[in-house]
């Protein structure tokens, strides 16, 4: 067994970190490392990593709270009466139920519409009475549906909230938060799930999800290195290709929308045009920049929209790519590893030297990409990111796939990169209304507001050269006489940019299946 131990403290929750650091050791040293006393360091903080722990169960939780209760986990049988011969017995049934920090097993002595007694795997007794029991009120009916109803016997789960203990569940969805250091990539805290015991599988390192709109800002990246600029206009009209007819996430048309604005609020149609000008192949392997699988990406128009495949890990480090300036770096968890006697046995590369011959991306290109990503976290699908936080240097992007199936928000602070993801272990919806403004983000920002604590507001660069400012927006110094795309526009089936006037695309690229886009 491993377990992450700061130094002087108990345990960390952080069970999916030590699986990977254990199937890194037993990689490197075989047999061995059961054996030898070995210890393993990991670039974890302490705080930080508790504090994403919390935060994602407590998102989970109060997303499931919005959904209906699903019925006891099990049910025994019990003694009749009421004396030391049921409190045994209720011990000993619960002993076959895993006790959870947070959500506590117990088991219910007695049901009723108004009231439910249960007791505790440490023998202590509850009542919960009144809005403790509204949300399964149904399931406490004389009539309620077998699988649904709570009686006398059933194992359940309950909560001290801080203000009274109240009947809770096991979440059925999953979530993951990762977050990096953007300059030197140590993981500062990772949740690789709810809860490791139940579910080992690893959603920041494992999980291969679409990312949806969370995905836009790498091909507006590349877009920038295609003469288009942050006050070109792109139509925003409807796109229809074959059977495949994508639409806003939002419902509306816009017509000639600027960039800024267009990323701030998601509109698909003008993520669509903008990969039709810069082209596909160019845009996958911009993509690839960034640290994402150009392979995992679909080879057609809906990989404008988040279509392919990522991790969280992997997007997070594209994110640190623009927070930092524009460097990748390779993200390292395991700092260090030695025997029992502290000889030591491996130690990670020290930080890269960020040099601009290593850079991934343009400085110019990432200081535009800020100026848009902060847009949005200030008059966007994110701007109750600035408004919560109390910060204006916060940047990121929401992403909700088709259905809402899958939910992210990935941004960071200068300093630090953190990607939120939600979803369920086999995709499907997680709910009509739900987006993930409204499940990721508030996670992301239940961590940042404790891993920012005490850090000065970061101030906005320097402009790098090869960058000036036109009025409200910014340009590429190269098109300050002209040149650069003024407008898209989508004229039958074909993309023509002004100026020159001259389709950029003769031959339209594949639609994607119907159905099939975020």
């Amino acid at each position: 067994k491993l377990a992450i131990r700061p130094p002087g403290q108990q345990d960390l929750q952080a069970g999916h970190v030590a699986e990977m650091a254990r199937r890194m050791v037993v990689e490197r040293f075989g047999g061995e490392a059961y054996t030898a006393g070995l210890r393993v360091y990991t670039s974890l903080r302490a705080a930080d990593q508790q504090a994403a722990h919390a935060a994602v169960r407590r998102g989970l939780l109060a997303y499931d709270r919005r959904g209906p209760w699903r019925g006891p986990e099990d049910l025994e049988t019990l003694p009749a009466g009421d004396g030391p011969e049921l409190e045994k017995a209720a011990a000993r049934a619960l002993k076959e139920h895993r006790d959870d920090e947070q959500l506590r097993a117990a088991i219910v002595l007695a049901a009723s519409p108004r009231e439910l007694r249960v007791q505790l795997t440490s023998g202590e007794r509850l009542v919960l009475t009144g809005e403790a029991l509204r949300w399964a009120q149904p399931a406490l009916a004389p009539k309620a549906a077998p699988p649904l109803k709570i009686q006398r016997g059933s194992i359940v789960r309950v909560t001290d909230t801080g203000k009274g203990w109240t009947l809770t569940q096991w979440p059925a969805a999953q979530s993951a938060l990762v977050a990096m250091d953007t300059r030197s990539g140590r993981i500062r805290a990772l949740v690789g799930g709810f809860d490791f015991a139940r579910q080992p599988l690893n959603h920041v390192t494992q999980a291969w999800r679409q990312p949806g709109s969370a995905f836009k800002p790498f091909l507006y990246s590349a877009a920038l290195e295609s003469r288009i600029m942050p006050a070109t206009l792109v139509d925003d009209l409807p796109v229809v290709v074959g059977s495949w007819a994508p639409q806003n996430s939002d419902g509306q048309y816009d017509g000639a929308i600027g960039l800024r604005e267009a990323l701030a609020r998601s509109k698909n149609m003008v993520s669509i045009r903008l990969l039709q000008h810069v082209g596909l192949a160019d845009a996958r392997s911009w993509a690839g920049r960034f640290g994402l699988d150009p392979v995992r990406q679909p080879e057609n128009l809906t990989f404008a929209l988040g279509a392919g495949s990522v991790t969280p890990l992997q997007m997070v480090q594209g994110y640190a790519t623009l927070a930092n300036g524009g460097w990748r770096v390779p993200p390292v968890l395991v700092e260090r590893i030695t025997d029992a006697q502290g000889k030591l046995l491996f130690e990670a590369a020290p930080p890269p030297v960020l040099a601009e011959d290593q850079r991934a991306i343009p400085e110019r290109n990432a200081f535009v990409m800020n100026r848009l990503l902060n847009e949005v976290t200030r008059t966007g699908t994110a701007a109750r990111a600035q408004a919560q936080l109390r910060r204006p240097d916060v940047y990121g992007k929401t992403g909700t796939t088709n259905e809402a199936v899958d939910a992210w928000f990935a941004g960071y602070h200068p300093s630090l990169a953190a990607v939120v993801w939600m979803g369920h272990d086999e995709p499907r919806s997680l709910g009509e209304r739900e987006s993930g403004g409204g499940l990721a983000l508030p996670i992301w920002l239940d961590y940042m507001a404790q891993a920012l604590k005490g850090v000065p507001v970061a101030e906005i660069p320097p402009t790098p050269p090869g960058v000036i400012r036109e009025g409200a927006e910014w340009h590429y110094a190269e098109w300050q006489s002209g040149g650069w795309v003024l407008a898209l526009r989508a004229e039958g089936g074909a993309i023509y940019a002004t100026p020159p006037e001259v389709a950029i695309m003769p031959t339209p690229l594949p639609a994607g299946p119907a159905g099939s886009v975020p």
